[in-house]
């Protein structure tokens, strides 16, 4: 009996699950990200066999990124002033747009990076329009004693999606080819848009900003007055910029596994495998309050297991470091994430929410493009070992040198924090 209160007491919390759109939001997050990261290993494959390069494949973040910003500050910006279920829609249907360019591209067999490299910008534009606002949402839909847990909830489909969409995307791609791995994540896409399509009327609450530079500058002057806020971000930008190996994948699996797709498909699966670990056994998160000092100890842990899997030679301790790194990643996520949803007030969160998206989307890119270009100066084994071991230490001497955020409680309100921000 002691062992099953035990297991109960940390398993994910499915509570978010009985409200109906907030069930149908998520099914349709589930379905669509397998489909998403079939294409994101797929995309960065085509980049590397028409060149070769881990440079070029690291120059897919920096396609990545400026839309993202651009798009997310603007997007969470309109997500403050106008119906956020109809700004979602918008978001969804340009992202989609994007798959099905790509799929074409594949389909005639034009074999362009420059083309791909401005379909993957104009997918980055969807995505950054979606997220920010789908995550406005979320605190509209559900109680907030449940948003610890509906991050969870989020973080396991985006986990399991990156678990099963490379080694997918490995195997279509070996027997298919691109156009076949590109067409599932157009079909599966229509999930999420159904999921958007049957959301109610999201309407502004309380005090409309009128979107555009003004309500942008509102947000950010909002969280640099924030301590906490700031530092979650920065912590978050240290994590995924000194860290993140993926860009190096396609080499590795070139140099190392005898250019395997499926090993290639592994190490795209290897984070995720940890991810869907962590979150299932994700229900202790939301009883953590220093929630500062506990996210440096998980980004710093994250940091040494990828400089130990860049030191790794077998491809399973490759993926067994990396599992690891992706379970403390995800337990940030919720973390972050929860601080953030529930620190700001409603007429602010689609401003927060585009930030919070510009952070956690456009480090990876940046990640992505770090990762590239040290390779080509230090070698893959350098670019991978060594960003992981500036993570670790870089994430310590940041995220403990204030005391707001070190000592942050989390049993703080969105009032507190709104003082704060004020003061």
């Amino acid at each position: 009996m002691a062992i099953g209160e035990l297991v109960k007491r940390h398993l994910i919390d499915t509570r978010p699950l009985g409200v109906p759109a907030y069930r149908r939001v998520w099914i349709g997050q589930a379905v669509s990200h397998l489909g998403l990261a079939v294409t994101v290993v797929s995309v960065s494959q085509q980049v590397w066999t028409l060149t070769h390069s881990s440079l070029w494949v690291g120059m897919l973040g920096l396609a990545n990124l400026l839309p993202l910003v651009v798009f997310g500050l603007w997007g969470g910006a309109v997500a403050d002033a106008v119906d956020r279920r109809k700004l979602l829609l918008v978001g969804s249907v340009i992202a989609w747009s994007s798959t099905l360019l790509i799929l074409v591209q594949a389909l005639i067999g034009l074999g362009n990076v420059y083309l791909l490299l401005a379909t993957v910008a104009l997918g980055a534009t969807g995505f950054a329009i979606s997220s920010a606002t789908r995550g406005a949402i979320i605190p509209r839909i559900i109680g907030p004693e449940l948003v610890p847990a509906a991050n969870a909830l989020n973080s396991l489909v985006f986990s399991m999606g990156a678990i099963v969409g490379p080694m997918i995307g490995g195997v279509v791609l070996a027997w298919g080819g691109f156009a076949s791995a590109y067409a599932i994540d157009a079909l599966l896409f229509t999930a999420s848009l159904y999921g958007a399509f049957r959301l109610p009327a999201v309407p502004p609450l309380g005090e409309v900003t009128r979107p555009g530079a003004r309500a942008v500058y509102e947000g950010l002057r909002f969280i640099v007055g924030s301590p906490v806020l700031l530092m979650s971000f920065a912590v978050d930008i240290v994590a995924m910029v000194f860290a993140l190996p993926r860009a190096l994948f396609p080499q590795l699996a070139a140099e190392s596994f005898g250019g395997s797709l499926i090993a290639l498909g592994w190490l795209n699966s290897a984070m995720a495998i940890g991810s869907v670990m962590g979150a299932l056994f994700s229900g202790w998160v939301g009883r953590v309050r220093r929630q500062g000092l506990a996210l440096v100890a998980v980004i710093a842990l994250w940091g040494l297991t990828v400089a130990a899997a860049g030191l790794a030679h077998q491809l399973w301790l490759v993926v067994a470091f990396m599992a690891l790194g992706g379970a403390a990643d995800v337990i940030s996520s919720v973390w972050r994430q929860s601080i953030l949803q529930l620190y700001a007030p409603d007429e602010m969160r689609g401003r927060l929410q585009g930030v919070f998206m510009v952070v956690v989307a456009g480090g990876p890119r940046l990640g992505d493009l770090r990762a590239g270009a040290t390779a080509a100066v230090f070698g893959v084994t350098g670019a991978f070992a060594g960003g992981g071991l500036a993570c670790a230490i870089a994430v310590l001497l940041v995220g403990l040198a204030v005391p707001a955020f070190r000592n942050y409680d989390a049993r703080r309100t969105a009032q507190e924090g709104a003082r704060e921000a004020t003061e």
